[in-house]
């Protein structure tokens, strides 16, 4: 039995003179075509005549957890077989990339590495011992050391024989933990998508050959790579919504690597010093091991001096920047000074993010999606971050013809402008979804990190996991952005990333200092952010969470269609509604049908259903029905977000 990773999608019957295990990968024809698949079932000879297995293309057979995590991937997110193997399987795995040596750790990473665990830190690892297969929360602080207890523990998986697999939400991340890990173990393999696509497969190769231990390191396509005797899975800020998959099938990490840890009996470790409130109730629901560390790893850091400053109160700004208030000014020029770091921080690219006429409100969108265009002042253009469009900005309003265009909005790109204008001696990096290829946060690691780079502009992947020991401000430009967000989650992620930002400091002895702008200093998400108080915020967001029976009270299912006219969309949405309550009328909930948050894109019309139900199965059953039937439909069980 052999299902196809190619375009057939299905399970289908083949034939074989000679014995084959079950998970080999196989090259079979379909049609008049050959496509690649994999062993997985053995059966007898049926009545009907069976095409022959063209040719193995390996024969070191894939894992037998690998192979029954596959088979979860797909009931339990109504998944069709080659799916799931395109997103297990590397590309060009029929090829034979040469493996290359993954050099030799950097000698100061080697040399930081080498230290004693303090006493919270060996609580935690002692507890985590205690427990011999589960899953276990590791809620620590940012900077308390979560690195080195990930290490010990992955030091006993090594030496019992079996191998760990540790996750970071980002590639910029990977750099960092790489070295921290190749300081202490010979077989580390990494794996991510700024490879090639022939260097993935050689280190799936060498995953899959390997009679020793391995360390794997990688985002979340780390979770399926082959490895024999998994012990250990560790997924290191757990709360990233980059754990997320957005494309078929759309699982979510942490679910399929607790489903890896039960068919291994390893141990699974999520770390976060922000954990998701979904996972968070789930743990205390379960009595599951919340493990808290609240002391930073050092003895003699000192915390940050934290300032809230509001933006609608026009006497904190100067006449020198209309982005930069007084107190973040002050605190940059000091820095600056002292020849210390700045990290600015906000989750916007580009230089602004409306472009509209002051006469008569024209407003510049996008033809394909009917978003504002936003303005990069760089290259002289208006962008649409959905669909690439590009177009050059108007010297006049195409509508009223008057010469008022203005652009408003804060992006990465101004900030970069504002600080070079300010600071023009100092180096600046900026990181964010237009930075050029071989300067991202893993190209420039060792550079951002021995301090040669003065101030650090990005969005999101600079406020997470870095340390950076000269960095001596933080500016969070305006912290409360995404708070009118039409979705349960915006609150939480604007919580989570004020926290993770606030703590890059406050990391080592020197004075260090964090300034949050914004124009909500009341709202929650900023000022327990601003104190990296979870608990706080937590007790707060389990309550709105529970009275909306948003998750974790409640299970979702999104459902999403694209038409190329309006009518169209509605008129799918309105009939799939319908079926839905006629069938499972006192089951689940239906809200919608209504447009998405972003209802046109790249020239098609979207139209969306959310599915409420207590019972998971119910959305599931629907998610198949859906997933059987034609139409346009796009499914995803377990959203993290409704945008």
């Amino acid at each position: 039995m052999v299902g196809n990773v190619g375009n057939y999608y299905d399970v289908l019957t083949y034939q074989s003179s000679g014995q084959l295990a079950v998970g080999t990968i196989v090259s079979v024809p379909v049609g008049k075509k050959t496509s690649l698949g994999v062993i997985t079932k053995q059966v007898k000879q049926p009545d009907f005549a069976c095409k022959d297995i063209a040719k193995v293309v390996i024969d070191t057979p894939l894992p037998q957890t690998l192979l029954q995590l596959h088979s979860w991937l797909c009931d339990y997110y109504a998944t069709k077989p080659g799916i799931a193997w395109q997103t297990i399987l590397p590309a060009r795995i029929a090829s034979k990339p040469r493996i290359k040596d993954p050099g030799q750790p950097d000698a100061h990473t080697k040399s930081r590495t080498q230290i004693l665990l303090n006493k919270q830190q060996r609580s935690a690892v002692a507890a985590i011992r205690a427990t011999d297969s589960g899953t276990i929360l590791l809620h620590g602080v940012t900077g308390s050391g979560k690195t080195e207890i990930y290490k010990t523990i992955t030091q006993d998986i090594i030496d019992s024989g079996k191998s760990a697999i540790i996750l970071v939400p980002e590639i910029a991340l990977t750099a960092q933990l790489v070295g921290e890990f190749r300081s202490r173990f010979a077989n580390v393999v990494v794996t991510h998508s700024a490879m090639t696509a022939s260097e993935r497969n050689a280190a799936w190769r060498q995953i899959l050959f390997s009679q020793e231990p391995l360390v794997v390191i990688g985002p979340r396509s780390a979770l399926f790579m082959p490895v024999h005797n998994p012990g250990l899975v560790v997924i290191d800020e757990c709360h990233e919504p980059s754990y997320k998959q957005e494309t078929s099938p759309r699982y979510n990490t942490t679910t399929v690597a607790s489903k890896l840890r039960s068919l291994a009996k390893a141990r699974l470790i999520l770390g976060s010093a922000t954990p998701s409130v979904n996972d968070y109730y789930l743990a205390k629901h379960f009595h599951r091991p919340i493990i808290t560390i609240d002391k930073l790893a050092r003895a003699d850091a000192v915390k940050p001096t934290t300032k809230i400053v509001n933006l609608t109160n026009r006497d904190n700004f100067t006449t020198d920047s209309q982005l930069f208030t007084r107190p973040l000014l002050e605190s940059m020029r000091q820095a600056i000074k002292n020849h210390q770091q700045v990290l600015l921080f906000h989750n916007r690219r580009g230089t602004a993010g409306l472009a509209m006429c002051e006469n008569c409100g024209y407003l510049a969108t996008c033809p394909n999606c009917y978003t504002p265009l936003t303005l990069h002042g760089d290259k002289f253009q208006l962008v649409c971050h959905l669909c690439g469009h590009t177009e050059r900005p108007p010297l006049s309003c195409p509508d009223c013809h008057e010469a008022t265009m203005v652009y408003k909005g804060i992006g990465t790109k101004r900030i970069e402008e504002e600080a070079r204008k300010l600071f023009p001696s100092a180096t600046i990096r900026r990181f964010d979804g237009d930075t050029a290829k071989g300067e991202a946060v893993q190209d420039v690691y060792n550079e951002l990190r021995n301090g040669q780079t003065d101030i650090i502009i990005g969005t999101q992947t600079i406020a997470k996991g870095l340390d950076l020991p000269h960095l001596a401000v933080v500016g969070i430009v305006q912290a409360d952005a995404g708070l009118a967000m039409p979705d349960f989650s915006a609150s939480e992620r604007a919580f989570q990333l004020i926290a993770q930002a606030t703590g890059r400091v406050g990391r080592n002895s020197q004075p260090t200092v964090a300034i949050i702008q914004t124009y909500q200093p009341d709202a929650p998400a900023v000022k327990y952010g601003a104190k990296q108080d979870y608990h706080a915020f937590y007790n707060e967001e389990i309550k709105k969470r529970q009275l909306g029976h948003f998750p974790p009270f409640s299970h979702l299912l999104k459902l999403s269609c694209a038409y190329k006219t309006e009518r169209g969309a509605i008129e799918a949405s309105r009939r799939l509604a319908a079926d839905i309550h006629k069938q499972y009328t006192d089951k689940v909930r239906i809200l919608g049908p209504a447009p998405a948050f972003y209802e046109r894109l790249r020239g098609q019309y979207r139209w969306q259903i959310v599915v409420r139900s207590s019972h998971r199965q119910t959305l599931a059953s629907i998610a198949d029905q859906v997933a059987d039937s034609t139409g346009n439909w796009q499914i995803e069980l377990d959203p993290i977000s409704l945008i």
